[in-house]
């Protein structure tokens, strides 16, 4: 899962480096970072005109931006449904 934050298209700059840009299906493309492989960026001129999905993580501040919807839960894999109850751990846990 990914969270994704919206922008106008135009309002995008990049400060530093260069995106790949890989077309995906049809008219989606999705923008890596060229050096490490991170996801950037999704694009898709039919279904989101004009817009760029930014994927939060990758903001300077992530926290600034929290998801307020769940979108494309008609894919969503029926575990997901109760996700947030799973146990947390801070990092991996060890291996029994």
């Amino acid at each position: 899962m990914v969270c994704w934050a919206g922008f106008e298209e135009t309002s995008l700059t990049l400060e530093k480096g260069k995106a790949k840009t890989f077309n995906s299906s049809g008219s989606a493309f999705r923008d890596f970072c060229s050096d490490c492989g991170t996801g950037l960026f999704y694009r898709d001129a039919e279904l989101l005109p004009g817009m760029v999905e930014v994927q939060s993580a990758t903001l300077d501040d992530p926290e600034a931006l929290p998801p307020h919807q769940h979108i494309q839960a008609a894919e969503r894999l029926g575990w997901m449904e109760r996700a947030h109850e799973l146990p947390s751990v801070p990092r991996f846990p060890e291996i029994a």
